[in-house]
């Protein structure tokens, strides 16, 4: 079970949002290349990069801070957030990364996004990433509520080559509350494609919980930044 350390981009700097709310922000960093090296340095092998000013506008805004971390670092790098295009998504393997994360996009866009996946030279490298609030996912940055529960899309893509399914909780997302673990096991459950859990990990106790799941990996963010445990820590609790 892989670590997937997060780095959030907004104006160039590193930041976290409280719940997926633009209006409550912290800054963290203003060298994204240099916190990336760190994980690095700390143990780290993946990299879980968001483009909220991407995710915000509806298209990538960071590609050239996201191409220096995949160039100065020997960091494995999924990115999402503003990810509409195949052009964007060939921007941004061309750049380094590793695989790209739809979410918005493929749900609006669905036949476009069956399509890619299904492309041979996308197998594996497209992520799908579902965002839901009690189980029903959200949009655009999580500004757009819908009726549309994550499980279902999970089971339809079941036999897809998809890179991986990323669940974000966002009622838990920022709190270091917990990790929602019934609804992560839910998802994992019901489809093939490997799953990483995103939100609410607080504490080492929370990553090994996630641990005794089916999942490929746990991304962590705000524990890291606030200190709670550093990226050794985390990788021990993970992957050893």
């Amino acid at each position: 079970m892989y670590l997937f350390p997060a780095i959030d981009l907004r104006d160039n700097q590193v930041v976290r949002l409280h719940q997926g709310d633009y209006d409550q922000q912290k800054v963290y960093a203003s060298d994204p290349v240099a916190i990336a090296q760190s994980f690095a340095d700390a143990g780290a092998t993946w990299l879980h990069v968001v483009d909220l000013d991407g995710a915000k506008v509806g298209r990538v805004l960071h590609l050239d801070v996201i191409r220096r971390i995949c160039k100065e670092t020997p960091l494995k790098v999924e990115v999402g957030g503003g990810v509409r295009t195949t052009e964007t998504i060939d921007n941004l393997l061309d750049a380094g990364v590793e695989r790209v994360i739809l979410g918005t996009a493929a749900l609006q866009n669905w036949d476009w996004f069956e399509q890619l996946v299904k492309t041979p030279k996308y197998h594996h490298r497209i992520v799908l990433g579902l965002d839901a609030r009690n189980g029903q996912l959200a949009l655009s940055g999580w500004l757009e509520q819908t009726s549309t529960r994550a499980e279902q899309v999970a089971i339809q893509v079941s036999d897809w080559p998809l890179a991986a399914i990323v669940y974000t909780d966002i009622a838990t997302d920022g709190t270091m509350k917990g990790p929602n673990i019934p609804e992560t096991l839910n998802i994992a459950q019901k489809t093939k494609v490997p799953v990483v859990a995103s939100g609410g990990v607080g504490t080492l106790d929370h990553l090994r919980a996630l641990k005794q799941l089916p999942i490929q990996g746990a991304i962590i963010g705000r524990a890291l930044y606030e200190g709670v445990f550093d990226v050794k820590q985390a990788v021990e609790a993970l992957e050893k």
